[in-house]
């Protein structure tokens, strides 16, 4: 039997099914101090440092464990326990000051912030950002998972005070009191789950064909409909988005739906101008939002080469003159 060391999930409470033909077969299973006891005793392990050539030693962090004929790492996606893991604890009392004071509201700009950032990691073609990008996406997800975990406990409270003075008062609940808002990472992973599941029924169910992109594009929002049962074509739409990504989302919706193109707006003002170009972009097949962007960043990236082209030659960038501009300006 080899040596062979079991790498659970930060937290050790999580111990990989791979690892159960090891631990059956090994007459000693030993548990470093990184493994809670209630593990270590569940597993039939001893608190103690291996030895002899033939031993099993559950761990959460490899880069401490002894060297070993073979390592059983978890299945993927268990990192995502370690990430809810980390979250709880700077949650949790004795962990983060500034963590523990977040809410749903004050975490909002980050949220925008962090979707933009990995936007233009995947606008430049940087493979690391993206990476470290989606990682600053997903914190923001298991955040505010945890913010709503809280609320059930904290309502609770709440709740009973303001039902002894609704019953004074003799008023009725308000739909948000009444409503609630409390699940957490697991409740949103299993809905995201059912989600993609239900909505791919070719994939998991067998009961559909679909051969191309489009079909399926057509299909899963013949499924939304059908499960949100919304009213208006446009329902869903989330209108705090930047305004040409609207209007390009608002014309997609409403072109699908029938909507012919004369009721598009048209006007004279700057706003009807302006989505009347995102109509026509949409319309063509284009992404105005995402041409914008580029057009807007290649105006950037020319404003800093005029001004590196200005200070080398001997001038202040931050005082030149209209002809200065032009005469450093990049040719295209």
């Amino acid at each position: 039997m080899p040596r062979i060391v079991v790498v659970l999930p930060v937290g050790g409470a999580v111990l990989p099914v791979a690892a159960l033909p090891a631990l059956r077969a090994t007459a000693q299973v030993f548990a470093d101090t990184t493994i809670p006891e209630k593990v270590a005793i569940a597993a039939g392990a001893v608190a103690d440092t291996p030895s002899g050539t033939d031993w099993v030693l559950l761990t959460t962090d490899l880069t401490q464990a002894p060297a070993a004929d073979e390592v059983v790492g978890a299945p993927r996606g268990t990192a995502l326990l370690d990430a809810a893991a980390v979250m709880d604890r700077l949650r949790s009392p004795g962990g983060c000051p500034w963590d523990a004071e977040q809410t749903h509201a004050s975490l909002l700009p980050y949220l925008v912030e962090e979707c933009y950032e990995l936007y233009q990691a995947i606008e430049d073609g940087d493979g690391a950002a993206v990476r470290e990008e989606l990682g600053d996406v997903l914190l923001q997800v298991l955040f505010h998972a945890r913010v709503a975990s809280e609320a059930e406990s904290e309502g609770a409270s709440q709740r009973a005070s303001a039902s002894e003075e609704r019953t004074e008062l003799g008023s009725r609940p308000s739909g948000a009191e009444a409503e609630g808002a409390s699940f957490d990472i697991d409740d949103v992973a299993a809905d995201l789950v059912a989600k993609l599941v239900g909505r791919h029924p070719h994939v998991f169910a067998g009961t559909e064909r679909i051969d191309t992109a489009e079909r399926q594009e057509h299909r899963w929002e013949e499924l939304k409909r059908a499960e949100k049962q919304r009213d208006s074509s446009v329902d869903g739409v989330p209108l705090g988005q930047p305004a040409v990504a609207l209007a390009a989302k608002l014309i997609s919706r409403t072109t699908r739906a029938g909507l012919p193109a004369d009721l598009l707006p048209d006007g004279p003002g700057l706003g009807e101008r302006l989505f009347t170009d995102a109509a026509r972009a949409k319309l063509a097949g284009d992404d105005p939002e995402a041409a914008l962007r580029s057009a807007a960043r290649r105006f950037a990236d020319n404003v800093r080469a005029a001004e590196r082209s200005a200070r080398d030659a001997g001038l202040d960038p931050h005082t030149l003159d209209a002809d200065a501009w032009r005469a450093h300006w990049p040719a295209d």
